[in-house]
């Protein structure tokens, strides 16, 4: 009982749903799994399983779906089956996590207890509480292409830009130190609103959807560079 009491604290699937992100799909209680059918995250809000954070692909790496929590799994990390009140009591395929609660017992793989490094942080858990939040396009050396994703600055590490691939996925794929950056605005140039981080020859350019969205990453951005790590006023 005591190691189920620590995996539903531990376990991301009863942690809060972010608000404010690109998806609607709210977070069951611990109490609700089994019994009230999850709504599922959409498969093209992550990149990797939210469980053991391996990238998908389409051949050795699979999207599935827990019926217990929505999460989107990869096929090792949801080889378990577990009878779901809501469905009859008919056996369904479960994320681990899931499987133990709802089953009460133990498998031998525990990938909880691995420490996380300064990447695992959750998109929408540090998204939930973060200064800015939204997707913006990072643009590569020569200014023509460049990766869309997700970008966070969490409100408890405020001088350091995350940068995820979506905005569910439970790894960012890298970080920006942000303390001691310029912040450079662009003028438009083909309708995109440009403008960079840039630290002796080390330079970012970003994409944002609108100017309005631009202006508010620029202050955030401002604001980390210079050091300061207080949350901003009510008008952010």
């Amino acid at each position: 009982q005591d190691a189920i009491d620590r995996k539903e604290k531990r376990s991301e699937t009863f942690k809060t749903a972010v608000h404010a992100l690109e998806t609607d799909t709210p977070a069951l209680k611990a109490e609700e799994l089994g019994r009230r059918a999850p709504q599922w995250v959409r498969d093209n809000l992550v990149t990797m399983c939210m469980r053991c954070r391996e990238p998908f692909n389409a051949i050795t790496r699979r999207r599935h779906h827990c019926r217990a929590c929505g999460y989107v799994v990869c096929a090792r990390c949801s080889d378990y089956k577990a009878e779901l009140q809501y469905d009859g009591n008919r056996p369904n395929r479960v994320c681990q996590e899931c499987f133990i609660f709802l089953t009460g017992h133990t498998v031998l793989e525990d990938r909880e207890g691995k420490h996380k490094g300064i990447l695992e942080k959750g998109a929408a858990e540090v998204s939930s509480r973060s200064l800015l939040c939204s997707s913006l396009q990072l643009l590569d050396k020569n200014g023509k292409g460049g990766t869309r994703g997700w970008f966070v600055i969490p409100q408890d590490d405020p001088l350091v830009l995350y940068v995820y691939a979506a905005p569910q996925d439970v790894r960012a794929h890298t970080s920006i130190p942000l303390l001691g950056y310029e912040v450079r605005d662009m003028p438009q140039s083909e309708s995109r609103h440009l403008f960079q981080l840039v630290q002796s020859r080390q330079v970012f350019t970003f994409v944002a959807d609108t100017e309005e969205l631009k202006q508010r990453w620029m202050k955030a951005m401002a604001r980390s560079a210079a050091g300061i790590t207080e949350e901003e006023d009510a008008d952010e």
